[in-house]
């Protein structure tokens, strides 16, 4: 059945190890379908508004800055009948790998590590229209601010964010973490981002009217992937060798209580509601669902073999 405006939402699992991509009914807490990918292989999805798109960006077989192939292609498949619609081809190898819909220009940005930049597409043609370099090599993840504007992505190998200018695509600071930072995200009030340093168990806070390290997170155990609660209040944060979520105090910058989760957590995603958090665990194959009022996983969803990147479809 083709999906309409009127179905429900669902929840998409971009699961590294089968190449594949999870369809789940966040409900009843069940894997309803999977996508086959293109190639190897997807790690990060992301919905287009209306729930009926969803972008895979094509990785390859490696890990970051390592030997392996270099993917050069994002699948578009077309959530209610399963299909891949279209692959978007970058051209040559560039590893894709983090797609984010601009939220007021209406544009789709994903990272490009191997040619250093950030490349924009128009997701109603798949185009490519532009680029905007990052300066930086190994620019793995990205978020960007509510009104479009900043851009700010986690350069994995060099340890620094650079900061982009998106209207103007260009690079306007770099801001330097740590020997090596994973992943990153923004307060819903768009002054602070915060990525995980991978050499010492410690989150950076950057303050975006400064574009400087305001302060550091201590943790339990290096972090790495962090989402927002709606409220702005507090921080989830990921912390893979401990099989744990923490929960960051934003006022005090503390954490104040971890929660037991499937093996290997990597990716948070707030439902739009603001009640439960999704997290990807990839050595499971699983996403625990977070009950934010009780702070407790109030379900586990079975979902693919490296479950990692996640979105929502309205």
């Amino acid at each position: 059945m083709i999906r309409g405006t009127t179905a429900p939402a669902v929840l998409l699992v971009a699961n590294q190890g089968d190449r594949s991509l999870s369809i789940i009914d966040p409900v009843a807490g069940v894997q309803v379908a999977t996508v086959a990918e293109s190639g190897v292989t997807g790690h990060e999805v992301i919905a287009s508004p209306d729930g009926r798109i969803a972008f895979v960006p094509i990785y390859g077989d490696s890990g970051v800055g390592r030997p392996g192939t270099d993917g050069n292609t994002m699948d578009v498949i077309d959530i209610g009948s399963r299909k891949i619609l279209h692959v978007i081809d970058f051209g040559h190898g560039v590893r894709p790998h983090c797609p984010i819909y601009d939220p007021v220009y209406g544009k789709l940005y994903v990272t490009t590590e191997i040619d250093e930049t950030v490349t924009i597409l128009d997701p109603g043609s798949y185009n490519i229209v532009g680029f905007i370099p990052t300066g930086q090599v190994q620019s793995h993840m990205l978020a960007i601010t509510h009104d479009g504007r900043r851009g700010y992505t986690a350069n994995v190998g060099p340890g620094t964010v650079s900061v982009l200018d998106l209207r103007a695509q260009k690079t306007i600071a770099i801001i330097a973490i740590s020997g090596q930072t994973q992943r990153i995200s923004i307060s819903n009030d768009d002054k602070m981002v915060f990525t995980a340093d991978q050499t010492s168990p410690r989150l950076a806070v950057i303050e975006t009217s400064t574009n400087q390290v305001a302060s550091w997170v201590t943790l339990p155990a290096p972090g790495y992937g962090t989402a927002s609660s709606t409220d702005g209040r507090k921080l989830l944060v990921t912390i893979p060798s401990l099989n744990k979520v923490a929960v960051v105090d934003l006022q005090s910058l503390k954490v104040e209580r971890t929660i037991d989760v499937p093996a290997h957590p990597t990716e948070v995603l707030l439902r739009p509601d603001g009640q439960v958090a999704y997290v990807s665990c990839g050595a499971s194959g699983q996403v625990a669902a977070i009950d934010l009022s009780q702070w407790k996983v109030e379900k586990i969803i079975n979902a693919g073999k490296g479950a990692d990147g996640l979105a929502w479809s309205p």
